[in-house]
């Protein structure tokens, strides 16, 4: 098996356990077991599982923007700035009524870790500056672009968590919200 394949196998395992389940609760053998890769091989590419939380972290970030930005593409790509930022809403509902919805990845890996681990920590950290970059992209033509993405993302982040808890109408209610916000 090459590292790639191998690197692969690991990050994907990683994540559906980890998000599943929670970090603490998933041990590095039970990953290696689903990934089938050899434990020499798992702590060659990942020497901690700081290292394994933090790369399926980054690997989780590259395709939940992707996701979001491929809606707000499709459905409001040729739409002003708060069509595209009102979109965003629309998708996190349609991500809060997936099956296997368990909240936000990173609020919850902070939840767990916090900034008790540098490498989660920072990974959790690059995550919200990316969201908040692409929202400031989206955000672009409005008066005080920055200061309406910093509160778009404020109600997105905080739709994440409270679906989590309460459920999927969190996406309508902040989408509400943001729409007084952009008035």
């Amino acid at each position: 098996m090459e590292h790639d394949e191998a690197r692969e196998r690991l990050l994907a395992a990683a994540e559906a356990l980890y998000y599943a389940r929670g970090i603490h609760a998933v041990g590095m053998d039970e990953v290696r077991d689903r990934a089938g890769v050899s434990l020499a091989r798992l702590y060659r590419l990942y020497p901690s599982k700081a290292h394994l939380v933090a790369g399926y972290l980054r690997a989780r970030d590259a395709r939940w923007r992707a996701r979001l930005a491929g809606w707000v593409e499709a459905h409001a790509a040729d739409a002003g700035p708060r069509a595209r930022l009102l979109a965003v809403f629309d998708w996190l509902g349609r991500w809060f009524a997936e099956p296997d919805y368990r909240g936000c990845a990173f609020i919850n890996a902070w939840g767990e870790i916090g900034p008790a681990d540098d490498l989660v920590a920072a990974a959790v950290r690059e995550h919200k500056e990316l969201f908040r970059d692409y929202l400031v992209g989206l955000a672009d033509g409005l008066e005080q672009p920055v200061d309406v993405a910093e509160q778009i993302q404020t109600l997105a982040e905080g739709a994440m968590v409270t679906s989590a808890i309460l459920g999927g109408q969190a996406a309508v209610r902040a989408r509400s919200a943001a729409e007084a916000v952009l008035r």
